[in-house]
């Protein structure tokens, strides 16, 4: 569906910083100070990813990348470069100064070229995508929200003079740069604490974490031996239907997050035979035994939480006395416990599977059952720290982004750089624009051929 409302009316009754209008400013519609050139209709049966000529479509705005590939007869006059100002027409339509090299501009997104003469366009970059957005929550689509060349070129910009713009650019440049140091630092921290969690339980099971403890206690060393000789079970779950209503919670595979039983997304059954047969009881290890061989091996361990049973695609396994659940859960959560998953898979497939007799031959060392519960509540202490690293660089995330958002509402109020009395009045830069623009031929939308 496209835009159909008027954006000079919605931009005057926007309360969104990123549409402010600074006192001294005026507003200029994008088409008075722009050029837009919409991408030609390429002919699809021409895309392949391997010859021919690179092709911009919609979603590389996105990526700031094409892999498309267009082999057929060029159309002059839709070539884009490192440095043309990108707009997608549907979707989100997002924006951005293409850097991916030489292209052509399919359909469906557009170049703006802006008169730098009164309309820079690094300002235009830092403008333009909050009018975007407000274009976007405006535009009400069951389907794929479309953006006309016609409303892009009525948003009504703000006009401050150039020297202004050009202090202005200046200062997000310098503000933005910091900002976006602190955000990459922040985007390697799941990665890290991720590496961090994988060498704990790395080191807890290659008795790393406890040894000196295990000594200090005089406990003896572990011994090697296969999970059948200490648990029982190796059930496969219910193969019966389940639904989004029910009686009794039904566990699958995507309830297994982290070694933890996640119970947001649930499917139910009322089948009392079923219930009967594959109730799961508090201790119970539940063991994902097919999927991509990155999700072969998930493990969780079940509390007691409330009543429920397990998929058929899950394998139960009930530890004896000399195991401890949890031990057991991180431990098959372990580089160990998770490589022995991936040695054990179908070979030549993507799915990946490991029955409950491969699984009952899973060999590690068990500890005493004094180390087991020492090495468990070490991991939690560890793990319960990192969580709290990762929670902190997510708020940390979100406050960079709203300091970014603060900023531009702050620029576009005309409040962060100051005025030169010196620059030229942005209302005479506005009658320079019009003036140029009564002496032009009228300019058309859309495509144009240029040698």
């Amino acid at each position: 569906m496209s835009f159909s409302a008027s954006i000079e009316e919605l931009v005057t009754n926007s309360n969104s910083g990123l549409l402010g209008l600074a006192a001294h400013w005026s507003r200029i519609a994008l088409e008075d100070v722009a050029a837009i050139l919409n991408g030609y209709p390429w002919k699809s049966s021409g895309f392949n990813t391997e010859i021919g000529e690179p092709v911009i479509r919609i979603r590389d705005v996105t990526a700031g990348q094409t892999k498309t590939r267009y082999l057929g007869d060029v159309v002059k006059g839709y070539w884009i470069e490192n440095g043309d100002f990108l707009v997608g027409m549907d979707g989100d339509f997002n924006c951005r100064i293409w850097a991916g090299g030489r292209a052509l501009l399919n359909q469906r997104v557009c170049r703006i070229s802006p008169d730098e003469r009164y309309y820079l366009k690094s300002f235009l970059s830092y403008a333009l995508p909050g009018y975007l957005k407000l274009i976007n929550d405006e535009t009400h689509s069951i389907t794929v929200k479309h953006l006309s060349s016609r409303t892009l070129g009525e948003i009504p910009l703000p006009l401050p003079s150039l020297p202004e713009q050009r202090r202005i650019v200046a200062k997000i440049d310098s503000l933005t740069g910091k900002s976006g140091r602190a955000r990459d630092h922040l985007e390697h921290i799941p990665r890290l604490v991720e590496k961090y969690k994988q060498a704990i339980l790395a080191a807890a099971f290659q008795g790393d974490l406890t040894r000196e403890w295990r000594e200090e206690q005089g406990l003896p060393e572990p011994r090697s031996i296969m999970l059948g000789d200490v648990a029982e079970g190796f059930n496969y779950g219910s193969a019966a239907k389940s639904a989004k209503v029910g009686r009794v919670p039904v566990l699958r595979m995507g309830n297994i997050q982290d070694g933890k039983l996640d119970w947001a997304d649930l499917v139910f059954t009322d089948d009392a035979a079923e219930i009967t047969k594959y109730r799961l009881k508090e201790g119970d290890v539940l063991f994902n035994r097919t999927n991509s061989p990155a999700l072969v091996g998930k493990t969780a361990l079940f509390s007691g939480e409330r009543e429920a049973i397990y998929a058929g695609y899950l394998i139960k396994v009930r530890c004896k006395s000399e195991l401890l659940p949890a031990f057991l859960t991180y431990c098959l959560n372990a580089p160990n416990g998770r490589a022995y998953s991936w040695e054990v898979k179908t070979d030549g497939v993507s799915q990946s599977n490991i029955n409950a007799k491969k699984l009952a031959a899973f060999r590690f060392d068990l500890p005493s059952t004094e180390e087991q519960a020492e090495i468990v509540r070490r991991i939690e202490v560890a793990l319960s720290w990192v969580s709290r690293i990762t929670v902190d660089a997510t708020s940390a995330r979100k406050l960079v982004d709203r300091l970014d958002q603060a900023l531009l509402a702050k620029a576009f109020k005309g409040e962060l750089v100051p005025q030169n009395p010196t620059d030229e009045p942005a209302s005479a830069l506005l009658e320079r624009v019009r003036a140029k623009r009564a002496a032009a031929p009228k300019a058309k939308r859309g495509r144009k051929e240029s040698a």
